[in-house]
């Protein structure tokens, strides 16, 4: 996966300072907050792209029949 490269890059002191920044930015108490709304996000992008890809197949189809 060539998006996520540069993380191979990162030593695990890196990896804590960043953790670490974050929590100092957002409290210990909006973390889990912020990742049920990543999750949510996420899923929403999921069922929307799913339900694109089912209508574009369905449209592909009935060309077919009309064809």
């Amino acid at each position: 996966m060539t998006t996520l490269g540069f993380i191979q890059n990162m030593g695990g002191g890196s990896i804590i300072l960043i953790v670490l920044v974050i929590i100092l930015l957002f409290g210990a108490k909006r973390i889990p907050e912020l990742a049920r709304g990543l999750g949510r996000g996420i899923k929403e992008f999921k069922d929307a792209t799913k339900e694109i890809q089912d209508d574009i197949e369905e449209g592909l189809k009935d060309d077919k029949k009309k064809s």
